[in-house]
């Protein structure tokens, strides 16, 4: 039985914690919070910007710590699970490692590269599993298209375009005047589909970039165009938080294939993916998996056979984010840039 310590009760520490209860081989037995509401089990102050408000939890089995170092200090816990602002990731995930834990960390890995790379070493040295929770690799209708470029059913892949678009979200204020701490839409958004990209073809071998900058170094829009020059490939993606709160949230793609052109969108309901042919459309309901469930169950089965996690290796998370920059940089010069 891997057992899990989750540090950080805010939205997705939740989100980690509904999921943990769904896994086999493994169970949350800890948390950390410095909430004394949060540890007493009320949760009910939680919300985020899908799933539903928290409620009260029974705790009375579980181990409660208010600080991280203690419940690292634990040799009960196996993998800890870090739902964290992006700021505290590295000091809290290498204190985790010298402390022989494996560990699970919330996207993006870090906001500056440096410290993905100090990250990325010490898991090394310490030869435990790192893990960051890119979930989207996970969800159904982003799974689908891993699924066809490999068996190639549709064809070759010759074009394509990725959309992730919010309104200012409630706590944008804060989110923008601490760029350094979260990196922006630029980092905090885009990560999504620029890590899904990495993933599904791999790293471009050239990005060019437009957008809306904060601060001359934070993206708040991005528009990328990736290009990957030996299989005469280019594919395009828009993040940012620039909608009208009348339509808050939209996520989706749209691949074209030699065959079909395959499609989906957050904002159709059921959430389905589109195949559309010369002969019309097929609509194919992916099964309905929590994304979330499936990342922690893959971390379990991870450290129980004692396999490298490659689905959600550190070190692509660390790539997905140097992927980012690049764009940035690019919004900032103006230019073509190569990876």
């Amino acid at each position: 039985m891997v057992r899990i310590g989750i540090i950080g009760i805010g939205f997705m520490g939740k989100t980690h914690w509904e999921a943990a209860q769904t896994v086999s081989g493994g169970k949350a037995t800890a948390i950390c919070t410095r909430s004394e509401t949060k540890l007493a089990g009320d949760w009910s102050g939680i919300q985020g910007n899908f799933g539903g408000r928290g409620g009260n939890v029974d705790l009375s089995n579980i181990k409660k710590y208010r600080d991280y170092r203690d419940m690292l200090a634990d040799p009960d816990i196996d993998l800890v699970d870090i739902c964290l602002p992006t700021a505290l990731h590295k000091e809290v995930a290498i204190a985790a490692f010298q402390a022989g834990k494996h560990v699970l960390l919330e996207k993006p890995i870090a906001v500056e590269l440096a410290d993905a790379d100090e990250m990325t070493r010490a898991a090394e040295a310490s030869g435990k599993k790192f893990l960051v929770g890119q979930v989207l690799r996970f969800w159904p209708q982003f799974a689908y298209l891993k699924e066809a470029i490999e068996s190639g059913k549709h064809g070759k892949l010759i074009g394509g375009n990725f959309k992730r678009i919010i309104s200012a979200p409630d706590w944008s204020d804060s989110w923008l005047e601490g760029l350094d701490k979260s990196g922006g839409p630029g980092i905090d958004l885009h990560i999504h589909d620029a890590d899904f990209l990495n993933y599904l073809i791999g790293m471009p071998d050239a990005v060019f970039s437009t957008g809306v900058l904060a601060r001359g170094r934070y993206a708040q829009y991005v528009s990328t165009q990736y290009l990957y020059e030996e299989r005469g490939l280019s594919i395009s993606c828009q993040s940012g938080a620039i909608a009208k709160r009348g339509r808050p949230f939209e996520h989706g793609y749209e691949l074209y294939f030699e065959d079909a052109t395959v499609a989906h969108n957050s904002s159709w309901d059921p959430p389905v993916v589109k195949v559309i042919t010369d002969e019309g459309v097929e609509q194919i309901s992916p099964p309905e998996t929590d994304g979330f469930a499936q990342e922690i169950q893959y971390a379990i089965d991870c450290i129980v056979n004692d396999a490298e996690p490659t689905l959600l290796s550190g070190r692509s998370a660390r790539d997905s984010l140097a992927l980012c920059w690049k764009e940035i940089e690019s919004i900032q010069t103006g230019r073509l840039l190569r990876l």
